[in-house]
């Protein structure tokens, strides 16, 4: 594995990395899986920090803002992300996002790197994703539905057999010819022998489902009730695409973060603007504190809402190997 020591710098210049930097550094799904699970490790164990993140929003909802602070203990980094959408009240292609992470090694007291976000997120999300899928879905799980062909769920299939490689069978409900393009395009690049069934019938899928991940945007018709489920689906949200009855007539659930999920989750509460209470935070079952279900017909919520923790551990790995290639530009930001 690469060494994930800070790149010594000085204290004037900020080394900045580019959409374009980061999109030819080669990394494996296994590695990206392995580094998250890590960050989750490290954090349950006390040794980082994932502070509540910051959200500020419009009165008419047309944009929204994250802030997000962390300190990742096995790697002395701290960092912080920034994420910013603008256009939420229009269609996909008229909608600006924006999202950064700033790096700094919390050894020597220098930055280590300013770097687009965009991709470490379409790595970092599905592969939580998949480490759900791999800790919570009933034993024996063969099928799993991918609701949305957007960035989040071009690659949900992909790492979905990475952590699970008896799935047998892979299916997609989505909108958009392009996207469901590209979700074929990218399990063929990385599972020549896979195909993906695209399905129409959304309530027929569901009930045949093993494991759900919903990805879609906000504005998709799609909207999976907790009575489609079979008995022991594990439902996995990450955008949109599950109705709110799959979270509160769940059996258990289970949430990456539960002060998160209060806070973006809210197109979820009831009729009372209510939440349920969280059976156990994902940290606690991947560091086996915490049983993922109690019985095979359990049906499991999971909202993946995404902790900094595992940005900054991805996102400090591609600013090593960004590093290593001699990538991205310095900066005389501070002098």
């Amino acid at each position: 594995m690469t060494d994930l020591t800070a790149v010594p710098g000085d204290d004037r210049s900020l080394r900045i990395l580019s959409t374009g930097d980061l999109a030819g550094i080669d990394i494996s799904l296994a590695d990206v899986v392995e580094t998250v699970e890590g960050a989750n490790r490290t954090l349950h164990a006390g040794q980082s920090d994932n502070p509540r993140k910051l959200t500020v929003k419009p009165a008419d909802g047309h944009s929204v803002a994250y802030a997000m602070l962390g300190r990742d203990g096995s790697r002395d980094v701290v960092a912080i992300k920034t994420s910013y959408k603008h256009g939420l009240d229009k269609g996909r292609d008229e909608q600006h996002y924006y999202t950064s992470l700033t790096v700094y090694d919390d050894v020597t007291g220098l930055p280590v790197a300013m770097m687009d976000c965009s991709r470490i997120g379409s790595l970092r999300t599905p592969a939580v994703s998949a480490l759900l899928a791999r800790e919570c879905a009933a034993p024996g799980a063969r099928s799993a539905l991918v609701i949305g062909t957007g960035t989040q769920g071009r690659l949900a299939l992909p790492f979905l057999l990475t952590t699970l490689p008896d799935l047998d069978r892979l299916m997609l409900s989505g909108t958009h010819p392009e996207g469901i393009a590209t979700v074929r395009e990218q399990l063929r690049s990385y599972f020549p022998d896979r195909e993906v069934e695209v399905v129409t019938d959304l309530r027929a899928a569901a009930g045949d489902a093993d494991v759900i991940v919903a990805t879609a945007g906000g504005h998709t018709p799609a909207a999976v009730e907790a009575d489609w489920l079979k008995p022991g689906a594990l439902s996995v949200l990450v955008g949109h695409g599950l109705a709110p009855s799959t979270l509160h007539r769940a059996d258990r659930v289970i949430a990456t973060s539960e002060a998160q999920m209060n806070v973006t989750g809210t197109d979820m509460a009831d009729a009372d603007g209510k939440l349920p209470a969280v059976d156990a935070e994902f940290p606690q079952i991947l560091a086996g504190a915490t049983a993922a279900r109690g019985s095979a017909t359990e049906r499991i919520f999971a909202y993946n809402s995404g902790l900094v923790v595992t940005d900054i551990a991805l996102g400090h790995r591609f600013a090593q190997l960004a590093l290593a290639q001699g990538l991205g530009t310095e900066v005389a930001l501070w002098r």
